[in-house]
This record gives structure tokens, C-alpha cells and sequence, in this order.
């Protein structure tokens, strides 16, 4: 890593370089050098993002908009320039690294301490959302292909069902049950995309509380972080995941299903926010949005009961039935907004 930052363009010389953040995918460094001037040093992770020319292309066109139309560099995240003039640089062992300005006077939040830190990350994505209202997001590279086409999450369930490469299949048959009677309702918003009824958005995929960057003294959010899932994709998705892990009374891989709820008080604060940022939307977007909530959720629990049958590949576990527990919680908190779905779509009327 410290051979890489020197192919960039530093005020000053490097004079340390620590591990910084508590990001899972990407190795993150802070740097400081001998000017006082601090970055963020990434090696991204090659792996997981197989194609990250077009990655890095998504978010140097998306900081760009950004920065175009708002001049405040503490509002969208500083590309620093290789030395050849590049956006990023890739070593002779075929690594990737970046570096970003580091956004002084800021903190960044694992969890939500108060309502009131919910409420500012909404601001910040529904912000994001009203940024790039204008951006073609057509233009965008499908960084992960079919992330969040639920159908196709369907049809890789199918696949797992058919092979029962574990013999878990015998296990399952009420989750199978939650999952197939929902079928034709999780195409729902896909089938609206294909008709003209929902317009292709630049989403951030990855709408998590620590993806936003608050002023350390307001706490009122700066800008949003981690844009290597920014794709082209439905407003509806990004609220919806949000209401997901952030409106749930529970852990993700809660046992006890009696303590899973999807509190109407914490949706009610996150739709505010983010309402009160994002004008842009049309009346089927803001109609929609309470199904994404739904559907990413169901969709997530899809994705868990699927890598279960599978053996539990793709998820990190921690005990055995851990991918079971997580999709049930993910289901129990399905029958808890379809319990309150009268709530949910008022509420959006009213803020709408």
C-alpha cells in the first residue's frame, strides 16, 4: 500500500499510512503527509468487483455531476489524481487503489444512536437522489449485474430448491410456502421498470447509516460514501433496503421472531428525511415506495433461505442455521409491514 500512494498527487510526502474504517470489502488506509493534508488510500477489492474500470467510470461520472452543480467539497467525495493523471492506479500484480480527499470535521456512524441520526441519514440519501435526478443513468455500468432483480432471485431460489445439494429442502417448507405465495407480487416493481412506469434512477445500493458522512459538530449529514455499488436501478430500492435493517426492531439474524417488527415511528422518521430532500420523484415512485421496503426485504430473505439450501456460500455464518434464522427474520418482518401496510402508504401520502 505504501508503494502505491506514491503514484499519486499529494500535497506533501506521505509520512504514515494506517488502517482506517470499518469496511469489510475494500482495504482502507488513512494517510497523512508531511504538509498535514490527509487521504483515504483504497485498494479495492478485485474480486468481489470484477470489472473495475467500469466501476471507477460509474463514480468518477457521478462525483463529477456532483461536484458540478454543488462546489462544496464536503459534499461529494474528491478523486486525487495519479500521477500520470489517472482516477486510480493498477500495480504490476494487477491491484487497484484509488485515493479520495479525507473529509475533515466529520464522523461517521456504525449504528443509529438517536432517531434523530436515522432521520439525517434519509436526508442524505434522499439528497444523493435529488443530486443525480438529472443524470442519465442509463449510462451507468451494472457493477453487479441483476443486483436487485428479484425475479432472477426467484429463479436462483428455484435452482436451490431443485438441487438440494444439503438435504435442507425438507426443513424449509413454510419459509418455501412465505416465499412462493409472494411470487407473482415480487415482480412487481420490475414490471413497472419494463413498462415505462418507473424511471431508471442512479442508485447506491449499499444505503447503510456508515455510508454517510455527518459534520462532526451539526451531525447534519455532508455527503454520501462508498459508491462502488452505484448503479442504474429504482428510487424505491434504496428507501426500501434502508426501511429494511433500519426500521426493524431486531438484529438481522434475531432467534426470538417475537422481537422482529418493522416500527411504523422509525419508517415514519426515515420517509421524512428523506422526502424532505428528494422533490423529484413521480407519483408511482412515491407510490412505490413503501413496496420497496417490502420487497427488499423479501428479496433479502430470499437471498438467505437460497444460500442455505445451497450450504451457506455466499453468506459469512457463524453457527449452522445461521442463513435460516436471518431469512426468517427478513420474512417476520414481511408480515409486519404487510400488517401495517395501510400505515405505511398514509404515510407517504401525507409527507407526499
Amino acid at each position: 500500500m505504501n508503494d502505491a500512494i506514491k503514484q499519486f498527487k499529494l500535497s506533501g510526502n506521505a509520512v504514515s499510512c494506517e488502517p482506517y474504517g470499518s469496511g469489510h470489502i475494500n482495504h482502507t488506509q488513512l494517510v497523512v503527509t508531511d504538509s498535514g493534508k490527509r487521504y483515504i488510500l483504497q485498494q479495492i477489492n478485485n474480486t468481489i468487483f470484477k470489472d473495475v474500470d467500469a466501476l471507477m467510470e460509474n463514480i468518477i461520472a457521478v462525483t463529477g455531476h456532483i461536484a458540478k452543480n454543488d462546489p462544496d467539497p464536503r459534499h461529494v467525495l474528491t478523486l486525487v489524481p495519479t500521477v500520470d493523471g489517472k482516477a486510480y492506479y493498477k500495480d504490476a500484480e494487477g491491484r487497484y487503489f484509488r485515493v479520495y480527499d479525507f473529509i475533515e470535521d466529520s464522523i461517521c456512524l456504525d449504528k443509529a444512536e438517536t432517531a434523530e441520526d436515522f432521520y439525517q441519514s434519509a436526508v442524505a440519501f434522499g439528497n444523493f437522489q435529488n443530486q443525480l435526478a438529472d443524470f442519465p443513468a442509463a449510462t451507468l455500468h451494472e457493477t453487479i449485474p441483476q443486483f436487485h432483480d428479484t425475479p432472477n432471485r426467484y429463479a436462483q431460489l428455484d435452482a436451490a430448491i431443485a438441487a438440494d445439494v444439503k438435504g435442507r429442502l425438507k426443513e424449509v417448507g413454510p419459509e418455501i410456502d412465505f416465499v412462493m405465495a409472494r411470487r407473482e407480487e415480487a415482480a412487481t416493481m420490475m414490471n413497472m421498470l419494463k413498462a415505462g412506469e418507473l424511471p431508471l434512477r442512479v442508485t447506491h445500493n449499499d444505503t447503510k447509516l456508515n455510508n454517510v458522512m455527518l459534520d462532526a459538530k451539526t451531525r447534519k449529514p455532508l455527503c454520501v460514501i462508498d459508491l462502488d455499488t452505484v448503479m442504474p436501478g429504482l428510487a424505491a430500492n434504496d428507501f426500501g433496503d434502508s426501511i429494511r435493517f433500519g426500521a426493524s426492531t431486531a438484529l438481522e439474524d434475531e432467534k426470538d421472531l417475537s422481537k422482529v417488527e418493522m416500527s411504523l415511528k422509525l419508517y415514519e422518521a426515515y420517509a421524512r428525511g428523506y422526502l424532505s430532500a428528494c422533490r423529484n420523484l413521480t407519483k408511482n415512485e412515491l407510490e412505490t415506495l413503501p413496496m420497496g421496503a417490502k420487497l427488499m426485504t423479501l428479496e433479502c430473505g430470499v437471498r438467505f433461505l437460497t444460500d442455505y439450501l445451497a450450504g451457506d456460500v455466499y453468506f459469512h455464518i457463524t453457527r449452522p442455521e445461521h442463513n435460516l434464522d436471518r431469512c426468517r427474520t427478513q420474512f417476520k418482518l414481511v408480515a409486519s409491514m404487510e400488517q401495517q401496510w395501510a400505515d405505511m402508504a398514509r404515510v407517504i401520502r401525507e409527507i407526499g
